[in-house]
């Protein structure tokens, strides 16, 4: 009878999170520019607009500025998080199907 070797894997593996500090949440949004990150999925932006839209007439925000993501399993285009914190007071994204 021949022998057979086996590697037994550990599913649990190790995992790293680096702790993150959210943004500072503004005191008001009178005057805020919303910036929509659209995921691509079905819906997402309809959701995200009518949002957006709610926070415009119940607290006053200003603008709402729209970027979409190419396919909802890949991240945003490199630039674009950068550009939604230098030109938006807060952010939305979501996931809708």
């Amino acid at each position: 009878m021949m022998a057979c070797a086996m590697d037994v894997l550990d599913p649990a593996g190790d995992t790293a999170i680096d702790a993150k500090v959210l943004a500072r949440r503004p005191a008001a949004l009178t005057g805020a520019t919303i910036g929509i990150l659209d995921n691509s999925k079905p819906n997402a932006r309809i959701l995200l607009e009518r949002v957006a839209q709610g926070l415009r007439e119940r607290f006053g925000a200003r603008e709402v500025r729209t970027w979409r993501k190419p396919t909802s399993s890949s991240g945003a285009i490199p630039g674009v998080l950068d550009e939604i914190a230098a030109t938006c007071t807060v952010a939305l994204t979501a996931s809708a199907d």
